[in-house]
Formats: structure tokens, C-alpha cells, sequence
């Protein structure tokens, strides 16, 4: 099996490129605008578990970005059994006061490219007919698919939070537009599915470290290894979506209904602790 994944260079792109190379022995196609990270991360995973790597340099935030992408595969006789949309930004400012080229990157990052990432490898997937020994096959404990596409969203998609504006409405479209296209493509023998986890744990949010270890022993916040896991374990299981941990699944009907005097109360925080 050959795997796309995007954003692949560092981060939770990285651990999707590693588990899949560990676990389950995927050949990778490694996407990334980190040209130099992506080349030395794509030779070190060669090495470590003996798979096919490819490296390929792309700016996904460009509107033609995936169909160069589909069409530069297309031309060197990849077939992609596994798309990992993963590649994404994340800023805090006020809406007006944020630069317009940061805002058109975001929609194109997290709604044109994966839109049409999905549509174009979607398609090609459905389209393929099993060989008898592939459909023979069998990952966790279930036949072997088409094809499999992973969309990363995030628990934001139900928060209207200031700041984070433009990130909650991309990330609930991906969450939305994916649930949509399982129905689509399950039929087809193929399977969508799209994660939407709560805070990860990394220093984005430059919280302390007890805080951090606080906040993982509460599973309000996963280690980005544990995410990846839980999401390869739902993908190959068909799952259509998941938010793991079970305190962000109890919270998540919760934060359609925030008040608005706590949102306020948000924003003199964050413009303080930001000071």
C-alpha cells in the first residue's frame, strides 16, 4: 500500500508517516512545504522500517495546489490506497485586524486543498478494482477497502470562539463535508473518516508542564502518538468520525451552547496572558 500524507515533515504529519511505516509496513508519500525536513525525515523512516518513502515538495495552500499534486502522481504511476489530509496552520488574531493573505491561506489550506485532494484521490479510489490476493487481505481484522481517506478536524468546529474565527469554521467544514462523503463513498469501497480531537499535547498553547501532564491525565489533552493511533485504528475500521477522549466527547454537545458572557471572559483573558 502506498500512503499520502500531507504536512508530513513535523508534528502529527510526522507521527501518521511513522506509524504507518512501523505498524502496518506502508510505502509513504511524504507532502510538506519544508523541503529540507521533509528530504531528511523521508530518508530516516527509508532506513528505519525498510518501506518506499517519496518526498515531494508543495506549497498545499495554492489553488491549484491538488490538482498538480493528483496529476504529478498520476504522471510517475503512483497509486494512492491511503490519503492522510493532514496539513494545516493555526493563528489567533482578530478577525479585522489579520492579514488578508493568512486568511486566504487558511480556507485554501483547510477547505480547497482537502476538498479537492478528496474528490480527485476519491474518485481514482473508486474506481479500482481489487486484485483476488487484495481482497483477501485484512487490517484490523476487517477486508480490505478501495481505499481509505483521513481528514483531520478539531473540537473547535462547535465553538464560536473570537480569535480563532476563521480555524473553527474551516475545521467544521472539513468535519461536516467529511461525514457527508462516507455515506458517498462507503458503498464504493472506500472509507472516509475524520478525527476531531481536542488540545493535543505539544507547547502550542505554551502551557506548564504540570498543566500539560494535567491536562493528558484527564484526557482533555492526547499525546499526538496516542491520536494517531486511535485514528489509523478508526480509519481501517471504517469508523466515519471520532473525538477522542472521553471527556471531550461528554464536553462536545456543551460547546454549542456556550454562554456569551463566558466567551467575553475569554477574550480579556487570552489579550492578557497575549500581553
Amino acid at each position: 500500500m502506498l500512503a499520502l500524507v500531507t504536512g508530513a515533515s513535523s508534528g502529527i504529519g510526522l507521527q501518521y508517516a511513522t506509524q504507518l511505516a512501523r505498524d502496518y509496513h506502508t510505502d509513504l508519500l511524504l507532502v510538506s512545504n519544508q523541503e529540507k525536513e521533509l528530504a531528511e525525515v523521508a530518508a530516516d523512516l527509508a532506513e528505519k522500517y525498510n518501506v518506499q518513502t517519496i518526498a515531494k515538495y508543495a506549497d498545499l495552500s495554492k489553488q491549484d495546489a491538488a490538482e498538480n499534486l493528483f496529476a504529478w502522481c498520476q504522471e510517475n504511476g503512483y497509486v494512492v490506497d491511503i490519503l492522510i489530509n493532514n496539513a494545516g496552520v493555526f493563528f489567533f488574531n482578530p478577525y479585522c485586524e489579520t492579514n488578508m493573505r493568512r486568511i486566504e491561506l487558511m480556507l485554501n489550506l483547510h477547505v480547497v486543498t482537502v476538498a479537492k485532494l478528496t474528490r480527485l484521490f476519491g474518485e481514482s479510489m473508486c474506481n479500482r478494482e481489487l486484485t483476488e490476493d487484495e481482497k483477501k487481505q485484512r487490517i484490523c481484522r476487517k477486508p480490505r477497502r478501495k481505499g481509505y481517506i483521513l481528514n483531520m478536524s478539531s473540537m473547535s468546529a462547535w465553538m464560536a470562539m473570537p480569535g480563532i474565527q476563521t480555524y473553527n469554521a474551516t475545521k467544521a467544514f472539513i468535519y461536516n463535508f467529511s461525514k457527508s462523503i462516507w455515506y458517498e463513498l462507503k458503498p464504493k469501497g472506500v472509507n472516509i473518516t475524520v478525527m476531531a480531537p481536542g488540545a493535543v499535547d505539544t507547547g502550542l498553547f505554551g502551557l506548564a508542564p504540570n498543566l500539560r501532564k494535567l491536562a493528558v491525565a484527564l484526557t482533555v489533552s492526547i499525546p499526538p502518538e496516542k491520536l494517531v493511533k486511535k485514528a489509523l485504528r478508526k480509519m481501517f475500521r471504517g469508523r466515519k468520525a471520532s473525538t477522542p477522549g472521553f471527556i471531550n466527547w461528554l464536553s462536545t454537545p456543551l460547546l454549542k451552547h456556550t454562554p456569551d458572557w463566558m466567551l467575553f471572559l475569554a477574550m480579556k483573558y487570552v489579550g492578557k496572558y497575549q500581553k
